[in-house]
């Protein structure tokens, strides 16, 4: 018996639909393309014709930020921008695996508002409203939410006997360090460079040591603190007259002196969990009881007998110290500068570290309040420019394999970050913050310019939060632009010439412009 998905509407009048199509990093068994190819066969049954065409690729479907192609798709439909009275999905799935079942049913509900039906190519039923239809939508949603959580378990626990096993999951090596691939026997195949990664599914990460100057100024750096007595900032000062710079080509301060002493990967160890992020949801620090180890799971580049001569001094700083003390000189910092953040607790000599304060009063947040603190634009500017950070190697091997698939060859230099297309042209990926001003406005800082100049900037506008990329803007060097232009939301014809809604736009203009041209 056919079911409602096969009946032939050839007779009908013909319908104008958008196709949506997504998916995830995990490995699927449809792509875009098969999904594409099962949404056209339906609708050549139904006598539609697809006209426009939005995708998600290697998109999580747990929630909408950074899924573009989901976000412009809604935004077309229910700012009446909309060519189109269909919007064509594989199944329920594809729509998005929403924790929350209403999210999923939210968004439909948008486009049904504005007019645009949703139909599901792979479904059983018919999205007609009926009592079954509606029951069976909330059962798929609440299945693909729960898929999600199961595979976010079943992932977790993978990690975790990754990292007992000794192997690395993410992160930069660190100085004195770096990331050796292997097979899956163990292996060793190449060291990997900065924004590289492995490119085969079973091949695995391990720390080795680095060059043997690295090694030396890291066993400098304890001996210094251990045996000479001398402070983070004194090393620091002594490395920068060195003329040594950290690991990312920078000086060194006390904060990035600090960090080398407490980490455990100098020793061998391999810990993960410290913070999670599951399923997109709030990032938390976790307990030290939750943290994943693995002793002696690297080369040990510090002797352990050192190592624990330098914790047992961080400890006693800040032990000695009662909780009234510790406060005051927080409440001292915070009249000084008028605002609070770890990194600015880590690069004041007179204050314990931060960690040293999460560790006594439970959390950064918990001791702020207590000494009258509430963080606010100040404290979220750092945080913002942490999440940027953390965002930006993803999108510059985004933007790579987007000039990739456009048939640019591409190399980058893992040093300067910055990208040679075509062996002529070189570009750079800005991720721009979004302010807002006292009247409300959004406003995008996009500093130019800088030692190593590329042709090309491509600049990223981000959305209020950071969660998600806005759009692009395409700025050649030698235009003669400003080294610090302020971008609104809206500009003058003049700057919006070279503004861009998606990559997909870009790298057309690339296509059909000769890139020495765009440069």
């Amino acid at each position: 018996m056919a079911t409602p998905q096969d009946e032939s509407n050839s007779g009908s009048p013909e319908l104008r639909a958008a196709e949506y199509v997504r998916m995830s990093t995990e490995h699927q068994r449809y792509s875009t393309e098969n999904q594409s190819d099962a949404i056209r066969s339906y609708a050549a049954r139904r006598n539609y014709t697809i006209v426009r065409t939005y995708a998600d690729e290697g998109k999580s479907g747990l929630n909408i930020d950074g899924r573009a192609g989901l976000r412009r798709l809604i935004a077309d439909v229910t700012g009446g921008q909309a060519d189109f009275e269909i919007v064509l999905a594989y199944d329920v799935s594809r729509w998005g695996r929403f924790q929350d079942a209403d999210e999923s049913a939210y968004y439909e509900y948008q486009c049904k508002r504005s007019g645009v039906r949703v139909e599901y190519c792979a479904e059983p039923f018919e999205n007609d409203g009926s009592l079954g239809s509606d029951i069976q939508k909330m059962l798929k949603r609440k299945m693909a939410g729960e898929y999600s959580r199961e595979l976010s378990i079943k992932v977790f626990a993978g990690q975790c006997r990754l990292i007992e096993k000794g192997f690395r999951q993410g992160g930069p090596a660190g100085f004195g360090l770096r990331r050796q691939l292997v097979d899956e026997g163990g292996v060793r195949k190449t060291l990997l460079g900065r924004l590289e990664h492995k490119s085969i599914q079973t091949d695995r990460v391990v720390l080795v040591p680095g060059p043997s100057d690295e090694i030396d100024v890291v066993r400098r750096i304890y001996r210094s603190f251990v045996e000479d007595g001398r402070s983070e900032g004194e090393i620091a000062d002594l490395l920068n007259s060195e003329a040594v710079l950290t690991d990312l080509g920078r000086p060194w301060t006390r904060g990035t002196v600090h960090q080398v002493l407490i980490n455990e990967k100098y020793i061998g160890n391999n810990v993960w969990n410290r913070g999670s992020f599951k399923l997109k949801q709030k990032r938390v620090r976790n307990d030290p009881s939750m943290w994943i180890r693995s002793e002696g799971a690297f080369p040990a580049i510090i002797d352990r007998l050192l190592f624990d001569a330098a914790q047992a001094i961080i400890r006693g700083r800040s032990a000695k110290m009662s909780d009234a003390a510790m406060l005051d000189l927080l409440r001292r910092l915070l009249a000084q500068h008028g605002y609070l953040s770890g990194l600015m607790i880590d690069e004041t000599p007179s204050c314990p570290s931060s960690s040293a304060y999460r560790s006594r009063f439970g959390s950064l947040l918990r001791t702020y309040s207590l000494v009258g603190y509430a963080p606010d634009r100040d404290f979220a500017y750092v945080e913002s420019n942490r999440r940027l950070r953390q965002q930006h190697p993803r999108l510059v091997e985004d933007m790579l394999e987007h000039l990739r698939s456009a048939g640019a060859s591409v190399s980058l230099n893992s040093e300067t970050g910055i990208a040679t297309i075509n062996h002529e042209v070189t570009a750079a990926l800005l991720l721009c913050r979004c302010t807002q001003t006292e009247a409300g406005s959004l406003r995008w800082l996009v500093r130019l310019g800088g030692p190593n100049q590329p042709d090309i900037t491509i600049a990223a506008r981000m959305e209020p939060g950071e969660g998600a990329v806005r759009d692009y803007y395409l700025l050649p060097a030698l235009h003669g632009w400003n080294p610090r232009l302020h971008v609104a939301e809206r500009n003058e014809a003049s700057l919006d010439t070279y503004r861009f809604d998606t990559l997909e736009a870009l790298y057309e203009l690339m296509r059909r412009v000769p890139l020495a041209e765009v440069a």
